[in-house]
């Protein structure tokens, strides 16, 4: 089957073998869904030409005679066209996307998270989950069949378009990102706090992929998983690429990435200080192949 996860920044397909529960082939691209969103309220043209355009490619690529399950996050729930999204894609593809809820979104990243974690050796009945994507962070607490989850419209799109400068981005999340200390402690305090802490998305799938040498062109998914990145990775890596000019920061976190990453560390910085958890296991599972895990479970 094929599962497609449209993101705020990026869109992410993967083609699922059920019977294994393996990927068969998966394609990503950087397409910007929310650029301009936070001051027009709006997905634009140019940005649906985008997601078209990459539907298409990944069609070259990949076997779309399947069963299709398309889901949209945080871009289309704020964008007031979405309705005129989702058809005018459709009608050029042939893939109709579902705008699911943050609720839906956290359970589809928790499954295919708990499914990474176990691969690669873990016992995942218990963990904290962050999910730092385009539009919004979610926060994910696992612990044995409940899944506490909470979404923040706090996203690295969104976030570098409101603010714009590092330094007031440095300040705005400070800012913002204390907002989730509610939800963490209580959390915390309702079913203590999991020995693991875990997170998929860009931000910290960069890192990882950096940690191990490898850039936007050579990345490997399958080296990522089970990665384990710390704070001081984060402030080494931050340093780094804030020193360097942004065509060669593009090359290694990939084009349009750029200025994005810098928001994404500060916000996955501040999360550690508010967790006081050492280390993050990084899974490059989520959303697309939660909803290939639930989809083949439904067959």
């Amino acid at each position: 089957m094929i599962a497609i996860d449209l993101g705020s920044n990026t869109i992410r397909i993967v083609k699922w073998d059920c019977k294994t529960n393996e990927k068969i082939a998966e394609f990503e691209k950087i397409i910007k869904t929310a650029d301009k969103l936070i001051q027009t309220k709006v997905i634009s043209d140019e940005a649906i030409e985008r997601i078209i355009q990459a539907i298409n490619e990944a069609k070259e690529k990949m076997d779309f005679n399947d069963k299709i399950v398309a889901v949209a996050t945080e871009a289309l729930r704020l964008a007031k066209n979405a309705n005129e999204v989702i058809k005018k894609v459709k009608e050029a593809t042939g893939v109709e996307f579902r705008v699911i809820t943050p609720e839906e979104e956290a359970t589809y990243t928790t499954i295919a998270v708990e499914n990474c974690l176990n691969k690669c050796g873990y016992e995942a009945k218990e963990f904290f989950l962050v999910d730092i994507g385009g539009g919004s962070t979610e926060l994910i607490l696992k612990h044995k069949d409940t899944i506490l989850s909470q979404s923040y419209k706090i996203g690295i799109v969104t976030f570098t378009q409101k603010y714009k400068t590092p330094d007031a981005i440095k300040f705005a999340v400070k800012k913002e990102v204390a907002k989730f200390k509610d939800f963490i402690d209580l959390a915390f305090n309702t079913y203590r706090k999991p020995k693991i802490f875990t997170a998929s998305s860009g931000t910290p799938t960069s890192i990882a992929a950096l940690k191990k040498g490898m850039n936007y062109k050579t990345y490997d998914p399958k080296r990522i998983n089970g990665t384990i990145v710390t704070p001081e990775d984060l402030d080494y890596w931050l340093e780094k690429l804030m020193k360097m000019e942004m065509k060669k920061r593009e090359e290694l976190v990939g084009v349009g990435r750029g200025d994005l990453i810098v928001s994404g560390i500060m916000i996955f910085r501040e999360l550690f200080k508010i967790t006081k958890y050492k280390e993050c296991v990084v899974c490059d599972d989520g959303v697309r192949e939660g909803v290939a895990i639930s989809a083949c479970k439904e067959a």
